[in-house]
């Protein structure tokens, strides 16, 4: 068990726009068709023609507090866009503590893991907080729960060396199917430099982007979201698996990308704690790319399953795989002037992404090109809060921002792009009352 002492305090930055009616972001289909994630077809042992959704499998998501809007948040998105039902199962940590800001985060995971893997069961575990402490026990929660294949994070910390010793809850428990750990890089820019844990090596960090669809609605080009998080690690040497791309002494952030710039960001329905009516928001950020990158996982453990392959642990395995998979395997993002590796390996190509895991038996590397002895104590250091990752259409989403304890959760938004949402919002509301 790990320690209650006090601890890290994360909080997503979402403040959702005004509109009931359907906004303008990108649909599940559209994403799917951009990234090539469907439909994906797998071959059952009989050679019968499957769907490759994650059917079998199960993605944990952590949060932190209650969301008790989720199921039914999560049942309209599905009607919405004509998914299947979901198979959602909760773990309240948090009892009947909720936040409002932790509720937008929960919806945008559970949907869009959903929307591109609608078969996987989906285990939201909610925290019973935003500490470090309270975050790390939900995490070996989901670890420990047979089925999960993957675990999706959507938050992140400032680097500190005693996070070396978290690095073991991210790798799969003994006797446990294959799990790959999740992780967002953070919306700071490269300015905030490499976040925890997606600079763990045992866990995949995902970093974010632009996308451009042309007048089809087919992919088109990519370039790196300015807010995207990127660095490399103070406290992970280089793992193996990266040596053959770059030569930087420490992990590089992130590994691979997603879409996550709000300004293209997708549909999420989401109804605040207390409130009875929901509202559709335009969402994105690295929080996005998170579960999308966990349900590619889960279709991979499920086209391992039907080839009689075990799952893939994250550290060891996946990233190891992802890392030796050809090029032609990812769609090259636009660097600009971020850097080359402020998108790793770049977006994915799904279709050849998940036939490329599936089809190696099996990998195992060592992680550091520096020998270091597993920790395997679970004491969490005191440390200063800290906020993470979630972004809605307008203003700027922000990852890690100091306060302190006692204060409010409030969105920390760049001061045009807020200003400007204000004023749309206060116009709608003007015309709204002028046209009763």
């Amino acid at each position: 068990m790990i320690s209650r002492q006090r601890g890290r305090r994360l909080r997503p930055g979402v403040e959702p726009l005004d509109d009931r009616s359907l906004p303008s972001g990108f649909t599940p289909s559209q994403i799917a068709a951009a990234y090539g994630l469907g439909p994906i077809t797998l071959t059952s042992p009989s050679g019968q023609a499957v769907a490759g959704d994650g059917s079998g499998q199960t993605i944990a998501i952590i949060g932190a507090f209650h969301n008790p809007n989720l199921p039914a948040d999560l049942g309209v998105f599905s009607r919405t866009f004509g998914l299947p039902d979901p198979k959602l199962t909760v773990v309240n940590l948090a009892g009947s503590q909720t936040n409002a800001a932790w509720a937008s985060e929960s919806a945008l995971d559970a949907e869009w893991a959903h929307a591109l893997a609608p078969g996987a069961s989906i285990l939201m575990v909610e925290a019973k907080s935003d500490t470090q402490t309270d975050l790390m026990e939900a995490v070996n929660v989901a670890r420990n729960t047979p089925g999960v294949v993957a675990v999706s994070m959507s938050w992140g910390l400032p680097e500190s060396a005693s996070q070396k010793s978290l690095d073991h809850l991210f790798t799969t428990p003994a006797g446990h199917t294959g799990i790959t750990f999740v992780a967002a890089s953070g919306d700071g820019g490269a300015g905030k430099g490499a976040v925890y844990p997606a600079s763990s090596p045992n866990v995949l960090g995902v970093g974010g982007t632009t996308l451009t669809l042309d007048a089809s609605g087919g992919y088109q080009s990519e370039a790196i979201w300015a807010d995207s998080g990127t660095g490399v690690s103070r406290i992970t040497a280089e793992p193996s698996y990266q040596r053959s791309l770059q030569k930087t002494g420490g992990k590089s952030v992130p590994d691979v990308s997603f879409l996550s710039d709000p300004e293209t960001g997708v549909q999420v329905y989401s109804t605040p704690p207390g409130a009875t009516t929901g509202s559709w928001q335009v969402v994105a950020g690295t929080s996005l790319g998170t579960p999308a990158w966990a349900a590619i996982v889960a279709i991979v453990a499920q086209g391992r399953a039907l080839d009689g392959k075990p799952g893939l642990d994250g550290g060891s395995q996946t990233l190891p795989l992802l890392y030796g998979l050809p090029s032609s395997s990812f769609n090259q993002v636009a660097s600009g002037r971020v850097g080359s590796l402020a998108a790793g390996l770049g977006t994915p190509r799904g279709d050849a992404v998940i036939r490329g895991l599936i089809s190696i038996a099996s990998v195992s590397t060592d992680l550091t090109s520096t020998t270091q002895t597993p920790q395997t104590q679970t004491q969490t250091p005191p440390v200063a809060p800290a906020r993470p990752v979630l972004a809605a259409k307008g203003p700027k989403k922000v990852v890690i921002v100091r306060r302190k304890a006692a204060s409010q959760p409030r969105p920390h938004l760049a001061a045009a792009r807020w200003s400007r949402l204000i004023a749309q919002t206060t116009a709608r509301k003007a015309a709204a009352a002028a046209s009763r």
